[in-house]
């Protein structure tokens, strides 16, 4: 057994127990995975946001938004909400407001697409960003707007003065996401997106300061953790992580050395400023059910032991395994993404060992505020009462 983080030594700890992440106080440690819903019309959060965050609050339940643009660069597919214009911390405001009044906390996931991109997505049709020249393979396809998929340009690879510029984009979507209302923010450093893109070394073929050696591959990434931590304190910054999902090409030829890497250096940042950051949010591997992967699991495990803070595990989680996850010591905390999409009280069924709806994944991306968005239906009175709890 993994020793947990934050848990009292012989206590028995289960998936519904509290847990103190760091200033706020969890009721229980089934999180809102950050899920793309593609319903921000223009860009902006809307009432369709306030009412699907809403429904999925729980007093001292932890909510990760959809990954949410620092920029008007980082799109790579339609209708994604962002959070660096005055107009979009607003209309976040009642979102926040909304969670808060039913007693939950909500973080901010902050996405930069990189070269996961299109021109259609790009300001003035420009080239997306990467570390690189080497486009995303056929394998992947961009999603466009008119619902059409196509093959991935090849990108354009930042300049050192760009990536400087990119850390501070970062940093004020931080501070943006603190002014509308959120109680931290996530930095999505996974799945093949920008930061991603700088720490895996089958895309980072760099040679300046910023490629080459796993450390100079980490440098972009944890510039951008230190100078957020530092604007809106550490305590409010989680890190999201992926050191073995090839999603978009993002392949690395040591998956467990990089995630390790990426831990003894966090840890280090946490030791230097004398403060723990909120967490660390690692996607297990059965997130891609990846063929002939069978380390996975003894990978987690490890990074788990080497973090020193709360660690938030993703990826395919059942009830049954959520509950084994959060026993055995393997994670303090498990984030559920597709069954929380079509069952808004999952809390409460997951609790109660109730059924649960069946998703549709027809209706994730699309556009409507209702169907398949905040339309999944609450147990009923009856259906709760039926409820089979094993604990």
């Amino acid at each position: 057994m993994v020793k947990a983080s934050d848990d009292r030594v012989g206590e028995e700890v289960t998936l519904f127990s509290p847990y103190k992440l760091g200033k706020f106080q969890l009721e229980h440690r089934v999180v809102l995975a950050p899920l793309t819903r593609c319903r921000g019309i223009n860009g902006l959060p809307n009432d369709a946001h306030v009412e699907y965050y809403s429904q999925r609050a729980t007093p001292g339940g932890l909510l990760i938004t959809e990954g949410t643009h620092v920029s008007d660069t980082a799109a790579g597919m339609p209708n994604v909400p962002g959070i660096y214009t005055e107009e979009q911390v607003q209309a976040w405001k009642k979102v926040t407001d909304a969670v808060h009044a039913k007693g939950a906390i909500i973080f901010c996931q902050l996405w930069h697409v990189g070269r996961a991109s299109h021109p259609v997505y790009q300001p003035n049709g420009a080239t997306p960003i990467s570390s690189t020249n080497k486009p995303i393979s056929s394998k992947w396809k961009a999603f466009l707007p008119d619902g059409s998929e196509v093959e991935y340009p090849e990108p354009r690879p930042l300049s050192r003065s760009e990536i400087i510029e990119l850390v501070e984009i970062y940093k004020q979507a931080a501070i943006n996401s603190i002014r509308a209302g959120f109680d931290g923010v996530e930095i999505h450093g996974a799945h093949g997106y920008l930061l991603d893109q700088f720490l895996k070394d089958h895309i980072n073929d760099r040679t300046d300061e910023y490629g080459g050696s796993i450390e100079n591959r980490l440098r972009f990434l944890l510039k951008v953790v230190e100078v957020v931590g530092s604007a809106i304190g550490p305590e409010r910054v989680g890190v999201r992580i992926s050191p073995a999902i090839e999603f978009n090409d993002a392949i690395d030829s040591d998956p467990l050395g990089l995630g390790l890497a990426i831990i003894n250096k966090l840890n280090k940042l946490q030791e230097s400023i004398g403060s723990k950051l909120a967490y660390l949010h690692v996607t297990q591997p059965r997130f891609m059910a990846q063929e002939g992967f069978d380390d996975g699991a003894e990978w987690a495990i490890k990074w788990r032991e080497a973090y020193q803070g709360t660690f938030i595990t993703s990826g395919g989680f059942v009830r049954e395994s959520g509950i084994e996850a959060v026993a055995k010591g393997e994670a303090d905390l498990v984030a559920y993404g597709r069954l929380y999409i079509s069952n808004p009280d999952l809390v409460k069924r997951l609790k109660i060992n109730a059924p649960l709806n069946k998703y549709d994944r027809n209706t994730f991306y699309i556009p409507d505020p209702v169907v398949g968005y905040t339309d999944y239906p609450f147990l009923s009175e009856e259906e709760e009462r039926n409820g089979v709890s094993s604990l």
